[in-house]
């Protein structure tokens, strides 16, 4: 049987195909040429389902969504300026300090691998190729010695990103009811249901991950924080904030390499407080194994390493280092979804019998 194709529907699928080809490469133009509003938004985004639980707490008594949204935003500035205001000197100078003796710390590093493993490296060549020559030392740490003025001078420039995103995070809280009810209008009946599903699965999920995680890393850099300080570390402060944030943002690996920074600065010092810093970091870690992420993340999900790691080596290839910032929430929405929309099928016993063993 032969089957002829009608003029009128070849133009009209090419006609379309055409449409979607210019959709498509207008698209990637406008996101290329605006990349960093497109991560603001973003972050943004995720931002205000961060501060949705609390935000929907105070709306449940009585206040107005919008109200709600800036008793939480004020809090946040209030809090942020409170920690500057103890900390903000201490951190600065330890900061500025800690950038100036990172090539003293790669010398000790090159010797120490000389010496161990009969290598011939030149520690002044390493330092070069990793970009940190006494030239950009002095520049980086020229940003924090003037201390909370200095920073916030350097910071001028990119005051307009900070309030934009500020913007964007207010009006996704405020008026996220709002939002979703104009985009679902624009979608069929069917859809809306899907629609309204993905976005409260996305709002409480990915708002409940991050909050835990920000709330871990709190722990954390306080109880190293503290620690680092009786011990007599000199920059206690920003090494705890490393280990803080990086054992939780950092997915499989941050554990590690949040308190390798620490032990690598204390064990050319004084290998006694590496020895105490290890195994503070290895009790710290089974208390917040077993009793602290279990209660804050009880209401929340977590992701398994490989999707998080994963998740992160490609929007970081894709998007630099912004994308690997928001590629663990994004993951952490994309795997809620697929668990509430994906259909499992029970076990054939063959396979049920293979994973008892």
């Amino acid at each position: 049987m032969a089957y002829s194709l009608e003029p009128s529907s070849f133009r009209r699928t090419l006609r379309t195909l055409t449409y979607w080809i210019a959709f498509l490469v207008v698209g990637r133009w406008v996101i290329d040429r605006n990349l960093n509003f497109v991560f603001l938004i973003v972050l943004s985004w995720l931002a205000a389902i961060a501060m949705d639980p609390v935000i929907s707490w105070l709306s449940a008594r009585g206040l107005r969504r919008g109200a709600a949204t800036g008793v939480v935003m004020a809090g946040l500035v209030i809090l942020g300026a409170l920690f500057l205001a103890l900390f903000g000197g201490i951190l600065f100078t330890q900061a500025a300090s800690l950038i100036e003796s990172v090539p003293s710390l790669v010398t000790s590093v090159v010797e120490w691998l000389n010496t161990t493993f009969k290598l011939t490296l030149d520690p002044t060549q390493v330092i070069t190729k990793l970009n940190i020559s006494p030239s950009q030392i002095a520049n980086w740490a020229g940003n924090f010695a003037g201390g909370i003025v200095g920073v916030l001078s350097t910071l001028i420039g990119g005051i307009f990103q900070l309030l934009t995103m500020s913007l964007f995070a207010f009006y996704f809280a405020a008026e996220g009811p709002r939002v979703r009810r104009v985009i679902a209008s624009w979608l069929q009946p069917t859809a809306q249901k899907v629609f309204v599903t993905t976005w409260d699965i996305a709002v409480r999920k990915t708002g409940g991950f991050v909050v835990s995680k920000m709330v871990l890393a709190a722990f954390s850099a306080t109880a190293h924080g503290i620690f680092f300080a009786v011990i007599g570390i000199p920059y206690w402060l920003p090494m705890a904030l490393i280990t803080g944030i990086t054992s939780q943002f950092i997915p499989t690996v941050g554990t590690y390499l949040g308190i390798l920074v620490p032990i690598l600065f204390a064990v050319f010092n004084n290998p006694l407080d590496a020895l105490w810093i290890a195994v503070f970091a290895g009790i710290y870690q089974q208390i917040e194994n077993y009793f602290l992420s279990p209660r804050i993340s009880r209401r929340t999900m977590d992701i398994h390493p490989a999707i998080a790691f994963g998740s992160v080596i490609i929007f970081a290839n894709l998007f630099g280092a912004m994308g690997a910032l928001i590629a663990i929430p994004l993951a952490a929405a994309i795997v809620a979804i697929v668990d509430t929309y994906g259909h499992r099928y029970e076990l054939i016993p063959e396979l049920g019998n293979q994973e008892s063993r």
